[in-house]
């Protein structure tokens, strides 16, 4: 088993930063690809980003790309998602996961975090 523990939320005001992070553990875990999805009241789960498990794949929402920069640490078992230029409408509980990747949160994830709240306010 993989279980995937997201930490970093907050409150931030427009234009300010945030990094997450999601710490995995368990003694199963593979060369998976780790994704970063949102999901705000309402809407669908919706991608943020995915890096390989080398780093050399990286991929960016075109709604996030230049704003946000994914990163992970395989030593530490931790994958990043630094934050910058922050908008209101990136206000969205944000979830990490595990799996083979792609866009689709229901189809690639093997496992997922809890969530952390990432609110922006205007």
């Amino acid at each position: 088993q993989v279980q995937l523990v997201e930490s970093g939320g907050g409150l931030v005001q427009a234009g300010g930063s945030l990094r997450l992070s999601c710490a995995a553990s368990g003694r199963t875990f593979s060369r998976y690809i780790m994704g970063w999805f949102r999901q705000a009241p309402g809407k669908e789960r919706e991608f943020v980003s995915a890096i390989s498990w080398s780093g050399d794949r990286i991929d960016y929402a075109d709604s996030v790309k230049g704003r946000f920069t994914i990163s992970r640490d395989n030593a530490k078992n931790t994958v990043y998602l630094q934050m910058n230029s922050l908008k209101p409408e990136d206000t969205a509980v944000y979830y990490c996961a595990a799996g083979w990747g792609g866009r689709d949160y229901s189809n690639g994830y093997l496992y997922w975090g809890q969530g952390t709240q990432v609110t922006v306010s205007s």
